[in-house]
């Protein structure tokens, strides 16, 4: 069993239509000289990308033959073979489709068979006046909505959130939402790729056609009870400097501040830092987190400390 320590992986770039460039102006992603680039997935183990270890002893291995032979030293007694979680980068330019995702039991019926995808949002930075639209607003009723995507007129069914640096959005898999151009966000989600596309503004993509639309598989999996979304709330836990942003059956989402120990019970941790300026102890390893790096903590990590920086925080996700 090699020894404990904090995992770094290689970001894969995604050049979506509605990316740009702050992957690398604002995060320092290394991004190819041209082009747009949306997406820097930072922590995933999925059948489109596995992440590949960067650091140590461990270095060139990817996640998944990490899990498949050491499970009980990434994930400890959670029973885990794989890693549930996806964590990434966005760069939101121009708006994303709106969208909506399955929940597990549909995907697992799907061909091929997927996990379903309830995410959150972070808002690493908002350019004034973005929107982004999270649920439906009340009232709106599958045959409504339908009539609105024939229409071209989804937007007025939408729920629409002006946010700012540091809000944070809960996205439940069955929730019709899309992100609007000037926002960068972090988003932890369960490891799918899964996504069905109720309307695309009535754009064309590179080759000069409209996007495919799923609004059959759509109209199924929407769950038109759960109404608008909100603002999520932190709130305080046991632990001094740490704040819940999201509790939900498929992670536990926290933001962190000031100088605290962030691991220990035996669990995995993702961790980032959007600003830098964090520095983690661990395993007598010292391991200082540039603006926008992610770590992998395996369950066996043991105790680790983090140091932050006045101005700035940590966002810490785990299995629930």
């Amino acid at each position: 069993m090699p020894p404990a320590y904090f995992l770094l992986t290689e970001p894969a770039l995604r050049d979506y239509l509605w990316g740009g460039r702050k992957l690398q102006s604002v995060l320092g992603k290394p991004l190819p000289p041209e082009g747009v680039w949306a997406e820097s997935w930072e922590i995933v183990d999925h059948p489109e990308h596995q992440s590949v270890i960067r650091n140590g002893s461990l270095a060139g291995q990817s996640l998944r033959q990490l899990s498949e032979t050491h499970p009980q030293w990434l994930f400890g007694n959670s029973g885990e073979t794989r890693l549930p979680l996806l964590l990434k980068y966005l760069d939101c330019q121009r708006v994303l489709s709106v969208q909506v995702h399955p929940d597990d039991a549909y995907a697992e019926n799907m061909n091929p068979p997927d996990l379903g995808k309830t995410e959150a949002w972070y808002i690493v930075d908002a350019e004034p006046g973005a929107v982004l639209y999270a649920g439906l607003n009340p009232g709106v009723t599958r045959e409504q909505l339908r009539s609105a995507m024939e229409a071209g007129a989804v937007e007025s069914c939408l729920h629409r959130i002006e946010p700012k640096r540091g809000d944070c959005v809960f996205i439940p898999a069955g929730t019709v939402h899309a992100l609007g151009a000037g926002l960068l966000v972090a988003e932890i989600q369960q490891a799918s790729n899964t996504t069905f596309r109720l309307f695309d503004w009535n754009r064309l993509d590179a080759n000069g056609k409209p996007r495919a639309l799923h609004v059959e598989q759509s109209l199924e999996v929407i769950d038109f009870a759960s109404g608008p979304r909100r603002l999520q709330t932190p709130t305080a836990t046991e632990q001094p400097g740490r704040e819940r942003l999201v509790q939900c059956d498929k992670f536990t989402f926290d933001r962190l501040t000031g100088s605290l120990d962030l691991a220990g019970e035996g669990r995995l941790h993702l961790l980032t830092a959007p600003y830098g300026g964090v520095v983690l102890y661990g395993a007598n390893e010292r391991l200082e987190l540039a603006v926008g790096e992610s770590v992998i903590v395996p369950a066996t990590m043991g105790n680790v400390q983090a140091e932050i920086d006045a101005d700035k925080i940590l966002l810490d996700m785990y299995v629930a």
